[in-house]
């Protein structure tokens, strides 16, 4: 059995894929929760359920005490907290996966490619070799974007026996940006909507995001030209994204009805692989040292007026600039608990879902790997086509290629944002080969 849960979240965090796995068992015992993925869709308008205990722990030795519920964020704000959040919305989902189990039917599925222009290469590389998210490109020193863009719209349909469309898997590589100052699905909300109203409202829409750690929904070149068209349009750029990816999935539905599968092999394993981590060097240990030191005294400074003056909680967005320094002191942090926890073990497990259905493939990782690791697996895959899903059951945060790290001090290839390097790269797409292969014996 397979369970696909698509989360408008950041991350699909291991404690809420526990807490959902705990009440599924309750709920429907005859679910095998091992067989439940949860993946997120990378959305930074979206509540989280993280916390940093560690970091509140060695603050709280040192006279500093941070709510658990808020470790993550160093002030708690008026607003439901991450780990009420959890107890929130794990029910729901676990209530969501036992409405659907105890309403599923007999019926058919097929598969696709289509494609859609949705997202970009988001590091911006100059003549000197330093890389820079989102750098700018209107400067005499700029030469080009990273690396490659992918653009590929994956498609798994569900069919009833006489052959109506109920619901369609859609993988792209492309994460939510969030865009905006509120709660928001970001383009997946738009995307649902435009898709129901094509089709009929009834088909379900199950969101996955491939492989695409550096790509992101925002144009960097000729970008003054994507706002006029916008306006000429009369469509927000969420609107854009969805009418784009709704066209790519429409435009072969046709098609795939002719080729539904009645009966289509199906395999599903689940392997933890072994890493190794991102080795941290005593020098980089010194520099996290003294940037902790430093943005400690900024944390205290600024909490202690926050206490002081109780009265600035009442100005908006007040926690924005004390949390800003907390999350870079969490940074530092983290790479200081790297340095320590290497002295243990020189490696980590990830869990890893291959499934085979019929000569499709998917595969799932708890990292958001960029974008050359999926490329090198759907490449090399054996099966006819393949979905790479990231930000799946758990979250090691970012893997980048060598290209990226060597670009210096670049988002999402430092050590404050990465767990494994290349090499644990480079190794997790060998070994997730190796599942491909395994599920087609023959």
């Amino acid at each position: 059995m397979l369970v696909m849960v698509g989360c408008d979240l950041a991350r699909a965090e291991e404690a809420l894929c526990r807490r959902v796995r705990e009440l599924v068992a309750e709920l429907q015992p005859a679910i095998d929760s091992t067989r439940i993925v949860l993946n997120a869709t990378h959305n930074h308008g979206a509540p989280c359920v993280r916390t940093d205990r560690q970091l509140a722990a060695k603050l709280a030795a040192r006279g500093v005490n941070v709510p658990a519920d808020w470790s993550y964020y160093g002030v708690a704000p008026e607003a439901m907290s991450p780990l009420a959040f959890l107890e929130f919305a794990a029910p729901r989902i676990a209530a969501a996966i036992d409405e659907a189990w105890r309403n599923r039917k007999p019926g058919g599925v097929s598969f696709g490619l289509a494609h859609a222009v949705l997202s970009h290469n988001r590091n911006v590389v100059y003549k000197d070799g330093r890389a820079q998210q989102f750098g700018p490109v209107d400067v005499p020193d700029f030469s080009h974007i990273e690396g490659y863009e992918d653009h590929s719209v994956g498609l798994l349909c569900t069919w009833s026996l006489t052959g109506e469309l109920t619901g369609v898997v859609v993988n792209v590589p492309c994460a939510a940006w969030g865009m905006g100052q509120e709660i928001t699905a970001d383009y997946w909300h738009e995307t649902r909507n435009e898709l129901r109203r094509r089709l009929r409202h009834s088909v379900q829409v199950l969101q996955q995001i491939a492989a695409s750690a550096e790509q992101w929904p925002r144009v960097l070149i000729e970008s003054r030209a994507q706002e006029r068209m916008l306006k000429m349009l009369g469509r927000s750029w969420r609107q854009e994204l969805a009418i784009r990816l709704a066209d790519a999935v429409t435009s072969i539905l046709p098609c795939l009805q002719q080729h539904i599968e009645w009966d289509p092999a199906f395999v599903h394993r689940v392997e933890q692989i072994e890493l190794p981590q991102l080795q941290i060097t005593a020098e980089m240990a010194r520099s996290r040292q003294i940037e902790f030191e430093q943005l400690l005294a900024e944390y205290r400074q600024l909490r202690s007026a926050i206490e002081a003056q109780p009265e600035m909680r009442n100005q908006p967005n007040w926690f924005t600039k004390i949390s800003g320094v907390y999350w870079r002191m969490a940074r530092a942090n983290r790479v200081l608990q790297m340095c320590e926890n290497q002295r243990c073990s020189s490696s980590l497990p990830v869990t890893v879902h291959v499934i085979r259905l019929d000569s499709l493939a998917i595969v799932t990782h708890p990292l958001a790997l960029f974008l050359d690791y999926g490329i090198q697996i759907k490449a090399r895959s054996k099966a006819i086509q393949t979905f790479t899903v990231q930000t799946a059951d758990g979250h090691y945060r970012y893997l980048p290629t060598e290209r990226s790290m060597a670009g210096g001090k670049n988002y999402g290839s430092v050590p404050e944002s990465i767990v494994f390097g290349p090499e644990g790269g480079a190794q997790l797409v060998e070994e997730t080969l190796r599942l491909i292969a395994s599920l087609w014996p023959e």
